[in-house]
């Protein structure tokens, strides 16, 4: 009930009817059938369906159609075009920072913000926070600002690899959203509570601000993090002109890594989340990366400096000296 999924197929209908199979089975006999056709009967005396592709046969025993929940249908005085490319792109910028702690419901969502010509995305767990804007091209229709949870907005992004439309219609509606893509269509619940006020979140300034080649900065944290095992932080080392990452695990190893950075004033240490501070960086794809900083014991953020609306806020971790 959490996530629904419609999608038409081409085919020689013979005969009309619903059936419901179980999906699992379904699906792991499908992918073995040995010819690139198949045909579908179902035989109601046998309470069966009857799945011959090729030499192979399979009867499957049905559900019943009655227990099967309504789909929900998208309310057209509620919808809204966006550019279903540059939803799908906002969304899977954000959507690993997401929750996946269901004991606190509100942060397993993405929060969907649209207004005029402008899409926000932000997703938070608490020791991380994603942030994502998007000019669009068009004004919208209307605005709207929702709690969708990550994983419906990650199984939307796989549906769009396989359409061909570039506008996605979107209909928010009492508890859901419905999503249109083409003839396809993904229904959503969505989640209740307040999302924390994240703006509140970000620093008003920092004491450090450095650019830094994207890709060399990226490069090097994912070699030195490899030696950061068992709950390790990688170290971020500020010196006169330098940055020098590096990991520690004991009964495993160390390594250490230096490239030039314009960092002036005392030296300044301060540790991450190996994985949290990779997947922000890898976020920003190329170009330069903005790392702003205040001290080791608060938080850190890193933006794209082209502009492009990124913005990732991560929490350090106190080092031991």
């Amino acid at each position: 009930m959490d996530v629904g999924l419609r999608v038409p197929l081409a085919a020689e209908v013979i005969r009309d009817g619903v059936v419901v199979l179980p999906a699992r089975l379904l699906l792991d006999v499908v992918r073995s059938l040995p010819a690139q056709q198949v045909s579908v009967e179902l035989r109601p005396a046998q309470q069966d369906v009857e799945l011959v592709s090729g030499s192979a046969t399979f009867d499957i025993r049905t559900l019943r159609a009655d227990d099967f929940p309504p789909f929900p249908e998208p309310d057209a005085d509620a919808t809204v075009s966006v550019p279903a490319g540059a939803f799908v792109s906002t969304a899977l910028k954000v959507a690993g920072s997401a929750s996946r702690d269901e004991t606190r419901p509100v942060l397993t969502g993405i929060l969907v913000s649209a207004s005029e010509r402008e899409l926000s995305m932000v997703a938070t767990d608490s020791y991380r926070l994603s942030i994502k804007q998007t000019a669009l091209e068009q004004p919208l229709s209307r605005s709207f600002e929702v709690n969708v949870p990550a994983r419906a907005l990650q199984e939307l992004a796989r549906v769009a690899t396989h359409a061909q439309d570039e506008d996605l219609l979107v209909a928010v509606q009492r508890n859901q959203i419905v999503f249109v893509l083409g003839r396809t269509i993904l229904s959503s619940r969505l989640i209740e509570g307040q999302f924390p006020n994240y703006r509140q979140l970000l620093p008003e300034g920092f004491e450090h601000e450095l650019r830094v080649a994207s890709g060399e900065l990226t490069e090097v944290v994912r070699r030195i993090s490899l030696l950061a095992q068992k709950n390790a932080p990688l170290r971020l080392a500020f010196a006169q002109g330098e940055l020098t990452v590096s990991a520690q695990t004991p009964d495993v190893g160390e390594a250490r890594e230096s490239l030039p950075v314009a960092f002036e004033g005392e030296v300044l240490e301060i540790g991450f989340n190996p994985e949290f501070l990779r997947a922000g960086l890898e976020a920003i794809e190329e170009g330069d990366v903005l790392l702003k900083l205040i001290s080791p014991l608060r938080p850190g953020l890193i933006e794209a400096a082209d502009g492009s609306g990124f913005q990732y806020l991560i929490m350090p971790i106190r080092l031991n000296v």
